[in-house]
């Protein structure tokens, strides 16, 4: 089964109405609990074909946002969300109060009273037009260009001079990039406005007073609150933050530098960036030999990600930027989504995406319902990060005499990560808390955050980060609000993969496919307990993460 044979199908809301008033209809009337799980079970594989649907006309938008007919699509099926949300809701209100618990363990039922919680028929207008201006941040940022080394770049091009050899290069790279922000920051400054009125509006109707609390039912947060977040946070401030300093200072002499700055952060020597060896074609010749390295179901996985052309890695013209895996369900096929610019960042995002769409593919090889093929994203990006580490053996096959200048540079890019994830976190938690806030009082927290959590980024002729605005880069604060907290949570426990690899590998690789399989299964600490893994929100786990860390790195 091929991406391209899968079928366009248009959202028939009329359809949806009647197939959901007869399952209800069906919910009433059953007589015994066997009865009402079958008709759960049939739900959630119509559910499933109609989400394939859904998600492949997003997957085809993001491939190019020019395509009038595309986009037509893709809106369609926004457009009817909040319909198919209230009629889901119909039926999973029943399923709650029942007895399908007992069948079905206590852990969907529970991430079933987040989305009844977290919609009402009467946010319905503000959902849509959420969609509209999270589609519109995709279609600004993926069309807009600049020019640099002699051709026109986008924000994915641009990526592979950052991390130049030559200082003046990455220099010149993020003036560039600059000079493109400068050039839609008022429109992304307008939009990002727009957003946060709406969920404000929406947590209003739904009875809050701010929208965090809403954000954290609709991510499905069953076991931990914004207490518990911003307490690790906390910890990321105190233990994580003086380590990078660390870090950043000694890149500041292998690099010879006395005036350190931000265009600098990302090479550690004069080096620049380790490369792969190869392009795209080359680059899937040596994964597929690191997959059957790693085994036959890894083999399995990645031959089916290649005959179903369930890879699409190549930047180009009209391409959204960034990277993700989708899940289609209904096929069985997971996706991956990303744009290879050349650098080792293209080894790092394969990894990733690898991670998540492994993770999927092995939990839908079981009998499951649809919602425990990926469980809440914080434990998905644990697959995600964790196979990144986990790969690191096999770093030869990419980067040949560089392998380990990759691997101690990712193992330092990866503790550097946490701050800047919790002050991405730390500044929606203060933009939702002041939804009223200018654009330029919004800069401001950012910049704020930025100078305490992230003090070594001293921006030389980049007057848009200067001003605060770095964040506008940032895909996730306008699409996938509070989300970004989750790398930070996963990289904590891929850190303990990675030390656990480094004495047992099998072994970990053992926990890893477990952890894998069990998809979502149980909340996120109830999934860390189950394959053995310390739970990040203890301080003592974050603190015994950075020892480890420290110590190979010699910090």
């Amino acid at each position: 089964m091929r991406l391209s044979d899968l079928p366009a199908v248009e959202p028939e809301l009329g359809a949806f109405r009647d197939a959901a008033a007869a399952l209800i209809q069906d919910f009433d009337a059953a007589p015994d609990l066997d009865a009402r799980v079958a008709v759960l079970k049939r739900w959630d594989a119509w559910r499933a074909e109609y989400e394939a649907a859904e998600h492949l006309a997003g997957i085809r938008f993001s491939q190019d946002i020019r395509d009038a007919g595309r986009k037509a699509l893709k809106q369609g099926f926004d457009q009817v969300e909040p319909d198919i949300k209230e009629l889901d809701n119909s039926l999973l209100r029943r399923v709650v109060d029942s007895d399908v618990g007992e069948r079905i363990g206590a852990h969907l039922p529970n991430i079933w009273r987040c989305s009844l919680e977290s919609f009402d028929p009467a946010i319905a207008d503000e959902l849509r037009a959420e969609s509209e201006l999270a589609n519109r941040y995709d279609e600004v940022r993926a069309s807009a260009r600049v020019d640099f080394a002699g051709a026109p770049q986008g924000l994915s091009s641009l990526r592979g001079f950052y991390g130049d050899g030559d200082r003046a290069v990455r220099h010149d790279a993020r003036k560039a990039q600059n000079q493109l922000l400068a050039g839609i920051g008022g429109e992304l400054d307008g939009l990002f406005s727009e957003l946060v009125d709406v969920r404000h509006r929406m947590a209003q109707k739904l009875g809050q007073d701010s929208y965090t609390p809403l954000a954290y039912r609709l991510l499905c947060r069953t076991d931990y609150d914004a207490g518990d977040v911003a307490a690790f946070r906390g910890a990321i401030e105190d233990r994580i933050v003086p380590l990078c300093t660390a870090i950043r200072g000694r890149h500041a002499e292998q690099l010879g530098l006395e005036d350190y700055a931000f265009h600098d952060t990302s090479v550690s020597d004069a080096l620049g960036v380790p490369r792969p060896k190869g392009g795209h074609d080359w680059m899937i010749e040596q994964a597929t030999t690191m997959f059957e390295r790693m085994g036959p179901d890894f083999t399995r996985f990645f031959d089916q990600m290649k005959a179903g052309e369930l890879l699409d890695l190549k930047v180009r013209d009209g391409k959204v930027g960034g990277g993700y895996c989708e899940a289609l369900v209904h096929y069985g096929l997971p996706f991956i989504f990303a744009n290879f610019n050349g650098t080792q960042d293209d080894v790092n995002v394969f990894t990733h995406e690898c991670g998540h769409a492994f993770q999927c593919w092995t939990t839908m090889q079981r009998d499951v319902l649809r919602d425990v093929v990926w469980p809440t994203y914080e434990a998905c990006e644990i697959h995600s990060m964790g196979l990144e580490m986990l790969t690191y053996p096999h770093m030869e096959l990419f980067f040949g005499e560089d392998a380990e200048r990759f691997r101690r540079g990712h193992l330092e890019s990866s503790l550097l990560f946490l701050p800047y994830g919790a002050t991405v976190d730390a500044f929606q938690h203060e933009v939702y808390a002041k939804p009223g806030a200018s654009p330029d009082e919004r800069a401001a927290m950012w910049r704020g955050l930025e100078q305490r959590l992230l003090p070594e980024w001293t921006y030389v002729d980049l007057p848009v980060f200067e001003s605060g605005r770095f964040w506008q880069r940032q895909g996730h604060v306008y699409s996938n609000p509070f989300y970004y907290i989750d790398y930070c949570l996963a990289q904590t426990c891929a850190f303990q993969l990675w030390r656990n690899a480094r004495a047992d590998h099998e072994g970990t690789m053992a926990q890893y496919r477990e952890l894998c399989r069990l998809g979502g299964e149980l909340p996120f600490r109830g999934l860390l307990q189950a394959v053995g893994l310390d739970d990040p929100f203890d301080p003592d786990t974050l603190a015994r993460v950075a020892d480890d860390v420290a110590g190979v790195l010699e910090l």
